[in-house]
């Protein structure tokens, strides 16, 4: 999954895949690099990220969504809470909602369970604003796996089927390094859920505080992660450097394959 932010303020490519022309070239370059999903984001969910309103991330989201479905053989993730949002990208041609909050803004669910579509329910805690203020929990994964149950659970009861949902553990979302760290190192916990995971990890701060580098020096260790995910089961990985991390999960297949 490549990641495209179209906002100004994503903590690591914040502005440089603003507008349709910028953002279509990005995604197009992510396509042929062997990305297969797209995950389109209108909103940042950065540590501290001011919320945005529903028309200007519709604003910023929906044209990008439109030009990509039409342009290339992608499936379209779009990386939302925002139930108008979800409906208008879903009949423009998106293929997976990824919510970081889980659907549970107020109409998300229905909104969700509408469109037909796949769903990635995200483990937080609070919003973006806050999230890192102190997070705290006795045992981290069993606190994911609990929310992350609880979810599924809300899910079935909106009519949205368990084969459409992917779930993402989080990480550096109400987390810090040592949970973060636990959790990965737990996260075949999470397969006991019987849904596929999405893991997003690149260039996160996780990485920045266990190895000391700036997000523009964070490639190798978001591809040892990318790694290790793969290693542990995860289906998708969602990342921003697409050509290095496609090398990365086709050694591994590689390796797999081999009798």
């Amino acid at each position: 999954m490549g990641i495209l932010n179209v906002t100004p303020d994503s903590f690591s490519d914040g502005g440089r895949h603003e507008g349709i022309d910028a953002a279509l070239r990005h995604a197009a370059a992510m396509v042929a690099a062997g990305a297969t999903l797209i995950d389109v984001g209108g909103e940042s969910t950065r540590p501290g990220a001011r919320a945005v309103s529903p028309t200007e991330e519709l604003e910023r989201v929906a044209p990008v969504v439109d030009a990509i479905a039409r342009e290339l053989d992608v499936i379209i993730s779009v990386d939302t809470s925002t139930p108008a949002v979800m409906r208008e990208t879903a009949r423009l041609g998106a293929g997976l909602i990824n919510d970081v909050r889980s659907l549970t803004r107020d109409g998300a669910l229905d909104a969700a369970a509408d469109s037909g579509l796949p769903v990635c329910l995200m483990h937080m805690r609070g919003e973006p604003v806050d999230m890192q203020d102190d997070p705290r929990y006795d045992d981290v994964t069993e606190a994911v796996y609990t929310f992350l149950a609880e979810r599924m659970a809300s899910c079935a009861s909106a009519g949205i089927a368990q084969d459409r949902i992917v779930l993402d553990p989080g990480f550096g979302f109400a987390k810090t390094l040592a949970h973060n760290l636990s959790l990965f190192k737990h996260m075949e916990r999470l397969h006991a859920l019987g849904r596929p995971l999405l893991v997003g990890v690149s260039r996160k701060s996780m990485i920045g505080q266990a190895l000391g580098r700036d997000v523009g020096q964070r490639l190798y260790g978001s591809l040892g992660l990318a790694a290790l995910a793969v290693s542990k089961g995860a289906h998708i990985v969602r990342v921003h450097d697409v050509a290095e991390t496609v090398d990365v999960v086709r050694m591994i297949a590689a390796v797999q394959a081999a009798e």
